[in-house]
């Protein structure tokens, strides 16, 4: 009676003092174990995600896994992660989902009751399922492909003849490339914008680089080519061999090589939604809903363009992980 008794106390007080200091940890002094699951590694976007969350965890002394799921196709492999998120402990799961359907039906039988956080990737839920999602970091991609979409539209009112654009938006799976479009032709709507061809495919850079090539084969008149961050990768290396000085580039979201792109004026527009900022973020929502059922949003998460012109403001620390960085899969206090 008297152990259980001081037992109670212990657990009582350590629980009272994990919680005055906002230490991340369980009752037991262990680190709360955080899961993360990326559809993919294949571009900096998700990388400069990884960094944050990593970052963040450190400095919040909390014990980080990491899986990425190596194509916005592999749902089955991305399920395969989440049981092992649950198998491993995860106190909280952090998805970057592949789908926004992917497990609209089914996320409660592959994680059980662990909180899930939403990350970069939205997700619709049936109300069985929405009970399990405590939040979603990240922001509205319509307005991401509103922005690059309205660039191209003030363009376009510059020019007496209209305006050819081809679009490599990525695949057709992905979580943000269909709102992207929605919103980029919700920009355009009023504008006299011709799209001559559309390419899907995945964000693979040996792909996107047989896309562009292929794109260029087949038409002589291109005013404007509107993608992926891998597709504008490629296209300025493709650009450049061929000397297609008249091309205009915009991207649909920001990485290294995009950013690169604007400095050196190859690329003319790229939103940014601040990629290390959401991982950050990610990381500070999930400890806060553990330790007492609130969410931090101290870290704001918001869209901003980027032109050639316009970089002086960039924070880049906020968006792009720093150059010599590597993925890192596993991070403990």
């Amino acid at each position: 009676m008297l152990t259980s008794l001081l037992s109670s106390n212990l657990t009582t007080k350590l629980g009272l003092l994990v919680s005055i200091l906002g230490v991340s940890a369980n009752v037991w002094g262990q680190s709360t174990k955080l899961c993360a699951v990326y559809p993919h590694l294949k571009d900096s976007y998700w990388l400069s995600v990884n960094y944050g969350m990593v970052d963040e965890a450190r400095k919040q002394q909390v014990t980080l896994r990491v899986f990425e799921s190596g194509s916005y196709d592999n749902i089955e492999k991305q399920q395969e992660q989440l049981i092992a998120c649950r198998e491993w402990g995860a106190d909280a799961i952090l998805l970057g989902s592949v789908s926004p359907t992917a497990y609209q039906h089914d996320l409660q039988q592959l994680t059980y009751d662990i909180p899930v956080f939403a990350v970069v990737n939205y997700l619709e839920l049936d109300s069985d399922n929405q009970p399990i999602l405590k939040s979603t970091i990240g922001v509205d991609w319509h307005g991401m492909g509103f922005l690059s979409g309205q660039f191209l539209a003030q363009q376009a009112e510059k020019q007496p003849q209209p305006i050819k654009v081809a679009l490599l938006p990525g695949p057709k799976s992905s979580g943000g490339t269909k709102p992207v479009l929605q919103g980029f032709y919700d920009a355009i709507q009023h504008q006299d914008v011709e799209i001559i061809a559309t390419y899907w495919g995945d964000n693979d850079k040996e792909l996107q680089r047989n896309l562009i090539q292929k794109l260029l084969e087949k038409y002589d008149e291109i005013d404007y080519i509107y993608g992926s961050a891998v597709a504008i990768e490629a296209a300025i290396s493709e650009l450049r061999g061929k000397q297609y000085s008249d091309i205009g580039l915009i991207a649909t979201y920001l990485s290294h090589g995009v950013y690169r792109g604007l400095v050196r004026n190859k690329v003319e527009f790229a939103p940014t939604d601040h990629m290390v900022r959401q991982g950050r973020a990610s990381i500070r929502q999930a400890i806060s809903y553990l330790n007492d059922g609130s969410i931090d949003h101290s870290i704001p998460i918001s869209i901003q363009g980027l032109t050639p012109h316009k970089l002086s403001s960039f924070q880049q620390e906020e968006s792009l992980s720093p150059s010599e960085y590597r993925p890192t899969f596993f991070s403990t206090p």
